[in-house]
């Protein structure tokens, strides 16, 4: 039966991610589960450069096809909100710069960071707001303690919103943020930020470089004093901000565009369609 593979996550590599467990011998069983997985695939679609290079690393290079997930994310539903009803719901105020994270609390997505960036913020720039869309309730909860033991005053948590509602609040920001400290995979969010038309600040590793880079992004190292400062940044000058945010739109419409994504998945089922016409073997 010809079969696809759609590789979203190394699964070895996601024990270490979540903290599952730190045993070799799970880990030994989680790869021999990927490497037959991949090996007994026709075709393997792999979303960042990272995972391609781990098929290609398994002999298996030729059998993958590298599909960034830029549609992840997206939804056809209309949106009831508007910028407008972000900040008068949240308590905002009408020009605060907001600075956004949506996502969820994993511990590789680096909220700690951010919170402690944003307390260095309040010292700095005290008009502004980091607004975080995510989290369960119990881990908004912990959050909202470590904010206040932090002094991140200008940190505003919403819990979990309706995807369709996200690009109002990606309207309302100046900054769009995504602090992870860890992990490959590019985060789906990223490609959707790239198109917003505003500017990006991210930590400076793979899972962030794969796609971005200094002419589309600010990146910086994984700490909350370069975070903190990158923002600021962007803050006081909103002409670089314009710049970044116009040269990743121009980033997406070249490589991450949905034509782009349709034609590589189109091209996925066509070299299956074509393992599935060779005659089987006895």
């Amino acid at each position: 039966i010809p079969h696809l593979y759609d590789m979203h996550s190394s699964l070895p590599q996601q024990l270490s991610n979540f903290k599952f467990s730190g045993s070799s011998m799970l880990r030994a069983v989680f790869d021999a589960v990927e490497t037959r997985m991949v090996g007994q695939s026709d075709v393997v679609i792999t979303i960042c450069q990272e995972l391609q290079d781990t098929v290609a690393a398994m002999g298996h290079g030729e059998r993958a096809l590298l599909i960034e997930n830029v549609m992840g994310g997206d939804v056809d539903e209309p949106p009831t909100l508007t910028p407008a009803m972000v900040r008068e719901r949240w308590r905002l105020g009408p020009v605060a710069p907001i600075v956004l994270y949506t996502g969820t609390f994993e511990a590789y997505q680096g909220l700690e960071m951010l919170i402690d960036a944003a307390a260095r913020l309040a010292e700095t720039h005290p008009a502004a707001r980091v607004l975080v869309v995510g989290g369960e309730p119990a881990q908004v909860a912990a959050a909202q303690a470590l904010a206040s033991a932090k002094g991140a005053a200008g940190v505003v948590f919403t819990g979990q919103q309706p995807a369709r509602e996200i690009p109002a609040f990606v309207a309302a920001a100046a900054v769009l943020a995504s602090p992870r400290i860890r992990g490959t995979n590019t985060p789906l969010k990223i490609y959707s930020y790239l198109r917003s038309g505003t500017p990006i600040v991210a930590t400076n590793l793979l899972t962030h470089t794969q796609v971005l880079s200094p002419e589309v992004a600010r990146l910086t190292p994984p700490d909350a004093v370069s975070f903190a400062a990158a923002i600021a940044g962007l803050l006081d000058d909103p002409a670089a901000g314009r710049a970044l945010a116009e040269a990743a739109r121009r980033l997406s419409d070249a490589r991450y565009s949905r034509e782009v994504y349709l034609s590589r998945t189109a091209e996925a089922c066509r070299r299956l369609a074509a393992r599935a016409s060779r005659p089987v073997s006895p």
